[in-house]
Order: C-alpha cells, then structure tokens, then sequence
C-alpha cells in the first residue's frame, strides 16, 4: 500500500510539473529531460509511468476533461436555470484554471493543437457540447432567444472564453480570468438573452465577478 501511495505521488509530481513547463513554454519547447529536472525525479521514475512526452499531454488532457465533467454535474445537480447553469461552470472553470497549472497546460495543449487520442474527445468539442445542451435548456426557459442558432452560438462562446484567456494572459499574466470572463458575459447576455430577462444574467455575472470563492 505504501509502495502504491509512493507511486501515485511521484505521478501526480511528474504531472504538475510536466504541465508547468507546458504552461509557461509550451509543448515543443519542453523535453522530457526539461521535465525531470523540474520534478527533481530520475529518468526511469519518470518513464515508468510515462513512455513519452505525448503521454504526458494526453494525461493532462484528460485531467482538464474530468476537471470539466464534473464542475458541469455538480452544477446540474443544484437545480439552476440553464442559462445560470452555463454561465456558472465558465467562472468555474476559470477561477479553477486561475489555481491549476495543469489546466492551464491543458488549455494551451488545446490551442496548440496537440493530438487528443481517442476515445478522449478535444476539450473545445467537449465545451461547445456542454455550451450547446445548456443553451437548448435556456430556449426552452425563454432566457434565450428562440431563433437562436445553438451550435454556431456555442462556437463563439468557446472561442470568445478560449480566446480571452489566451489573449488576456499575453496581455496581462496577473489578469485574473474571472473579470474577462464576466465582462464576456456582459456582451453575450445582451445578444442572447430577451430584454425583460437580461437584468437577472447581468446581475449575476456581476456577482460572480466579485464571488471568486463561489461555484
């Protein structure tokens, strides 16, 4: 049970700080002797729980996916609107974004186009599929215009939340992703959402902006 313990820390060490050095170099730029001397652990420590540097992605990858599902379920079982619920899980994800250098690395692997292996499905297709089930439900609520167009609106909402981290990170590092996020949602709120609703979306995403803390 030790020796397992042991083992599964040195992982979750060679995975922190694989994704570091993602984060702040990227991909390309890191080796996997890069990583070693990051984790301060031994060459064979590390390929015995990684063959290659792609396995390493792959894994942060899939921790980014996990990461994802269950903010989304979590939100889905406190019984918001569908609209709430969406707006909710993107402050959640970028406040936990802010914390985890693995999801970071796992957004910028994303926009750096590193191969997702299957059945593990691209973290923007995961999120356009979250985004778009969440905007369904908020049509059906009347929180969103009914001739919106749920896919392509889904597209722009993962491009718009992707691309303002990307950029605001570039921009300002210190930037925190939870004021980008809502001022995001102040734009958004105002195309999707009817008039006689739209103080409630606004509102909240305002809270949200000054509630980092809360889910």
């Amino acid at each position: 049970m030790a020796r397992q313990l042991r083992a599964e820390q040195t992982r979750a060490t060679i995975l922190t700080a694989a994704a570091d050095l993602f984060d702040r170099h990227g991909y390309e730029a890191t080796s996997l002797g890069d990583i070693v001397q990051h984790a301060h652990i031994t060459r064979g420590a590390l390929y015995f729980h990684f063959a290659a540097k792609h396995d390493l992605a792959q894994a942060i990858l899939e921790l980014q996916s996990s990461t994802s599902r269950r903010l989304a379920a979590e939100l889905d079982d406190r019984g918001y609107s569908s609209l709430e619920s969406l707006i909710r899980l993107t402050f959640a994800f970028a406040r936990v974004s802010v914390k985890s250098p693995v999801l970071r690395a796992g957004l910028r692997l994303a926009a750096a186009g590193v191969a997702v292996r299957p059945p593990l499905r691209h973290p923007f297709v995961e999120w356009q599929d979250l985004a778009s089930s969440r905007l369904r439900g908020a049509i059906k609520e009347h929180d969103v215009h009914p001739d919106t167009d749920v896919d392509s609106t889904a597209h722009t909402i993962v491009c718009s939340l992707v691309g303002s981290g990307i950029v605001g990170r570039a921009l300002d590092p210190s930037d925190g992703s939870p004021r980008r996020t809502a001022e995001l949602w102040q734009v958004l709120v105002r195309g999707l959402v009817p008039v006689t609703r739209r103080a409630r979306y606004l509102g909240l995403a305002a809270r949200l902006e000054r509630e980092p803390a809360a889910a």
